[in-house]
């Protein structure tokens, strides 16, 4: 893979242990060259690792070994300092606000080759291979719903449940639901309460495991999935 030199003076070193995260977003901007710009403006204080555009082109805006920033307020599993030890990754589409849109092949595939490239050198499991949207839910969509999750599973990235199976007249506790959330990492409350911040979360949950259905309205099947993920 020929990754294209385009650095970004938005970075800084980083706090704490070792990278083992990977946080997948899209630039929500109508152009490559708009969001590079963004990206390498020392105004904009956001950056991120790398950035891959349609034709499947990658650019590396920030050394791995120093700490971008894309993720913003965040949390996954105990962590709020999300940029410390996570590398970030954008992928050009316009995103929901404007021409949201399907993720070529070429620009999956390049995903793919350079994740895996990430994973030889810093241990990233499975279940912290992440969308922006899973580590600050309610504030952000991206990658989406459409983003196939299910392929780059497939290629050995990430985490995808298989043969689930659920009983679809019975009802989630959501006591329980909120305790699975918590478990897999995100910032939920446990109050039994389908409270806004639940609702939210399970929004998030449901773009990444369950993009037929975003609505963020919990059933059996959604419970169903993330025990096997937990599993």
């Amino acid at each position: 893979m020929q990754i294209i030199a385009r650095p970004s003076p938005n970075f800084n070193e980083r706090v704490g242990g070792a990278v083992d995260m990977l946080v997948l977003h899209y630039t929500g901007m109508i152009s490559r060259e708009h969001a590079m710009a963004r990206l390498c403006d020392p105004k904009s204080r956001v950056s991120a690792h790398y950035l891959i555009d349609e034709a499947g082109n990658v650019y590396q805006m920030v050394a791995e070994e120093h700490r971008a920033w894309h993720a913003g307020v965040s949390f996954w599993a105990g962590s709020r300092d999300i940029n410390s030890r996570s590398i970030g990754i954008e992928l050009v589409n316009p995103g929901h606000d404007l021409d949201y849109r399907n993720f070529p092949q070429r620009q999956m595939e390049a995903l793919a080759q350079l994740c895996l490239q990430i994973m030889s050198r810093h241990p990233v499991p499975a279940s912290r291979v992440l969308g922006h949207s899973d580590v600050a839910p309610g504030r952000k969509r991206d990658p989406g719903e459409k983003f196939d999750w299910a392929w780059l599973a497939w290629q050995g990235v990430g985490a995808w449940p298989v043969q689930v199976h659920f009983n679809a007249a019975l009802a989630p506790d959501i006591l329980e639901l909120q305790q699975c959330l918590s478990r897999f990492g995100y910032e939920i409350p446990q109050t039994g309460i389908y409270g806004t911040q639940t609702r939210a979360v399970i929004t998030a949950f449901q773009r990444h495991f369950r993009s037929e259905r975003v609505d963020g309205v919990a059933d059996a099947h959604c419970l169903a999935i993330l025990k096997q993920l937990l599993a």
